[in-house]
């Protein structure tokens, strides 16, 4: 028996990996907004996580409630074409697909395995130093490519700063899937993703590079998979100072919450 945490498990690739484990008779955590959407079964934490807040509560509702999780499997992703900033002042993708994976990945004890779905391998998307909240110039694109970066980036601080931990960093990419592309889109993204919903796998054949790494976790502290293929981690992609750079930039917005 083994006790998973899933974000974005009510829809999607989230949702078909829940059902997987709940029919083996595991335990699933699943965190979202919608309990409505919750799988039978399933224990269900209701969150927005694109508030540190929020997740920095559930880290502590899940250390209490389960202090032994075999895994923490992130996918929960919203699109917006337009610039969305948070009540707490972070730009919403950002906050979403970036920082509450960090939060959640340093959050929770020792998990055996983090299952990152993010987007390792793809050529394009950049970290916006000078301007990570995208202020100026937003594209909803690029904000997802710059939190596709981030967490490349997070899989190599957390591994780097946390080398004694028992924990697996697992960066995956499940290639173009039908899944739910949960979002607020303009007309031409939208039209866009109607292609890739017709043309994307289906999720029940699009999970199975991440069941495949849940089931067996490699061995190695941090690796990437363009669905079954690993990527070198000998790429700037997981360069160590900028992983270190993130790394600090985040403590500082984090920070900025505490005062």
């Amino acid at each position: 028996m083994k006790t998973l945490v899933i974000t974005g498990g009510t829809d999607g690739m989230g949702r078909e990996l829940a059902r997987t484990y709940l029919r083996r008779g595991d335990t699933v955590v699943i965190v979202g907004r919608d309990k409505g959407k919750a799988l039978p079964g399933a224990h269900f934490i209701a969150a927005d996580l694109s508030l540190v807040s929020e997740n920095r509560r559930v880290v502590d509702e899940i250390n209490a409630a389960y202090p032994a999780v075999d895994a923490l499997v992130l996918c929960a992703r919203y699109f917006r074409s337009a610039r969305f900033v948070t009540t707490e002042g972070f730009e919403a993708t950002f906050a979403l697909e970036y920082l509450s994976r960090h939060l959640l990945s340093h959050g929770l004890t020792d998990p055996g395995v983090v299952v990152n779905v993010s987007g390792p391998g793809v050529p394009i998307g950049r970290i916006h130093w000078d301007d990570p909240m995208l202020e100026r110039g937003y594209d909803g694109v690029a904000a997802q490519m710059q939190a596709g970066r981030a967490n490349d980036l997070l899989g190599a601080a957390f591994t780097a700063e946390r080398a004694a931990s028992r924990t697996r960093y697992v960066l995956i990419n499940p290639g173009p899937v039908s899944t739910a592309f949960r979002g607020e889109y303009d007309a031409a993204t939208a039209a866009h993703v109607k292609s890739l919903k017709r043309y994307g796998a289906p999720v029940a054949e699009g999970v199975k590079p991440i069941i495949a790494v849940l089931d067996d976790p490699p061995a190695a502290p941090l690796s990437a998979f363009i669905q079954t293929e690993p990527i070198s981690l000998d790429h700037p992609s997981f360069s160590p100072e900028a992983a270190a750079r993130l790394s600090d930039l985040t403590r500082h917005l984090l920070s900025s919450l505490e005062g």
